[in-house]
């Protein structure tokens, strides 16, 4: 059985991890699997159609625990203990709910004091007694009528919930505490540089956590931007974001197929390589030959796609400026983002001429994929990777040596 500590407004753990409110999904799941010996039988939770309308959750069904993650952002914003006889709770490093220690009225007044009076949910039939950043929610099912104000003597806490501010309805997830940086940057938004013709970089505004010289007390995050071109070199790309997580290399070419004549063309002795930047959302990829930039791939990370979890969301803005029919010189400018779906894009940028590539993702050692086959479109040099709830899973620019005819991203990570 877990025993945690309860910090409101902050966090959910113990002396080896903490849940805190803020955290990336990434991080939460990265746990999840460290103790997966320990914390067993792990349920993700989404809605497979609409993703954005409802809250990302892991259910930690051994341990009576749910966190709820923001769906846009994907940050924890809730964390709900449904089950109190399956964890040991304690506030200060004293128990309130144990094996030994019931979590009474009583015993919640004994150790978290004073508070206003509580509110009653006729429909849920709770009562909902509320602190800053903490609520507990008591039965009442053995009394006839409710109390207006004091729950009765004896009730027993059904839930506990953890989160930001005063009102539960109403919380948002916090922006990412100091201690989930890990030595990380992080993209704030990635804003795509564009002229009439397409894609010509990325602006990325980035959150790194600095400090003075020594001193991890003055810790405080910080902002910075980045501009990345295409034709930029490594050297550029290194000296903008730093060393990346990952460099792949990609061992075969599976756009050569669609080229004019694929068997003419001289096989290379170098292979293309990415930089897979994981928190930031993005990969980039270099020519073997010139070591110069020649794509950008941006991940929504949308849960229900084969590489859900390897990135973190990149939350991209893609400029557009579409011309009105009828009128040579109106324009209406237009933008694009990671929650556009793909049905609002053709709206903007018209229909393909061509029919999508399909996309079964898979990996060399399990040939299975659950969550199906994706579908490739190629507009004004970018390809959208289109999931089948028309959604965008990912976003792959070129430079203006590219044809926009090639519409299926490339394999980025080894672990695709």
């Amino acid at each position: 059985m877990l025993d945690l500590e309860v910090v409101p407004e902050r966090s959910l753990g113990n002396e080896q991890w903490e849940f805190a409110l803020g955290m990336p999904l990434a991080q939460a799941i990265a746990i999840l699997q460290k103790h997966c010996r320990i914390i067993k039988n792990v349920q993700v939770l989404y809605s497979e159609q609409t993703p954005l309308s409802h809250d990302l959750i892991l259910n930690l069904t051994q341990d009576g625990i749910k966190l709820l993650f923001d769906a846009t952002n994907q940050r924890l914003k809730v964390i709900e203990v449904y089950d109190l006889s399956k964890v040991k709770l304690k506030y200060c490093g004293v128990h309130f709910n144990s094996q030994a220690i019931a979590p009474t009225i009583e015993q919640i007044d004994q150790s978290f004091g004073a508070t206003h009076p509580g509110v009653y949910n006729a429909a849920e039939q709770l009562f909902h007694l509320n602190f800053r950043g903490l609520s507990f929610s008591f039965q009442l099912d053995s009394w006839n009528e409710a109390p207006k104000y004091e729950i009765p003597h004896g009730a027993m806490v059904k839930r506990m919930h953890i989160y930001t501010g005063n009102n539960l309805q109403e919380t948002r997830a916090p922006a990412m505490p100091l201690a989930c940086f890990l030595g990380n940057i992080f993209a704030e938004s990635v804003d795509v540089l564009r002229d009439a013709a397409g894609p010509l970089g990325l602006k990325l505004r980035l959150l790194t956590a600095g400090c003075g010289p020594g001193v991890m007390a003055d810790s405080k995050v910080r902002s910075l931007e980045r501009s990345i071109s295409f034709g930029d070199s490594c050297q550029d790309v290194l000296g903008a974001l730093g060393s990346p997580h990952k460099v792949f290399y990609k061992s075969e070419d599976k756009m050569k197929i669609h080229s004019p004549s694929p068997h003419k063309q001289v096989p290379s002795k170098c292979n293309d390589y990415f930089f897979n930047y994981f928190t930031l959302g993005v990969d980039i990829l270099f020519d073997s030959a010139t070591h110069l930039v020649k794509k950008f791939v941006l991940h929504t990370n949308y849960p229900g796609h084969y590489n859900f979890n390897i990135y973190h969301r990149c939350d991209f803005k893609i400029p557009l400026v579409i011309k009105k029919e009828g009128a040579d010189s109106q324009t209406e400018d237009c933008l694009l983002t990671t929650n556009s779906k793909w049905d609002q894009i053709q709206e903007l940028l018209g229909h393909p001429m061509e029919k999508p590539v399909v996309l079964h993702r898979s990996s060399s050692a399990n040939n299975t994929n659950p969550f199906g086959s994706t579908f490739c479109f190629g507009l004004q040099r970018m390809i959208f990777e289109v999931m089948q709830n028309n959604h965008i899973a990912s976003v792959t620019l070129y430079g203006a040596h590219r044809t926009s005819s090639q519409t299926r991203p490339e394999s980025s990570s080894s672990s695709h």
